[in-house]
């Protein structure tokens, strides 16, 4: 899976929200002041050409749609996250958030008890 840039992260989420539209329907979604069409345009064509997002043709005009599910996207992104900030450690990512006050006592008792969940 190709890397994105921060904009295209942001269009996909944007893609994710709305499952399929035009560029005018990821522009109406962006805060004032709006992004310019060629701009955003340029960018979801990158994602496609990434493999990210594909289209279906309506003469003149193309609807996007995701064609890597966010679910899909954030293992990929967590796993990369882990092995290049972390040394592939997940004990040392969640003992960061610890140390930070990222994670207090009892979300890390929430996050034991869904681990054992999931392991029987």
């Amino acid at each position: 899976m190709k890397k994105l840039t921060n904009k295209e992260e942001e269009i996909m989420q944007y893609l994710w929200r709305l499952k399929k539209g035009f560029v005018n329907d990821i522009i109406d979604l962006y805060p004032d002041p709006k992004p310019h069409y060629n701009t955003i345009s340029t960018v979801v064509r990158q994602l496609e050409e990434k493999g990210y997002v594909g289209h279906k043709q309506y003469g003149n005009t193309h609807q996007y749609f995701p064609l890597i599910s966010k679910e899909e996207f954030r293992k990929t992104f967590i796993r990369d996250f882990i092995k290049n900030y972390f040394d592939n450690s997940y004990v040392n990512a969640v003992s960061y958030m610890a140390q930070n006050e990222k994670i207090n006592p009892e979300d890390l008792q929430e996050i034991i008890k869904m681990i054992e969940k999931a392991s029987k």
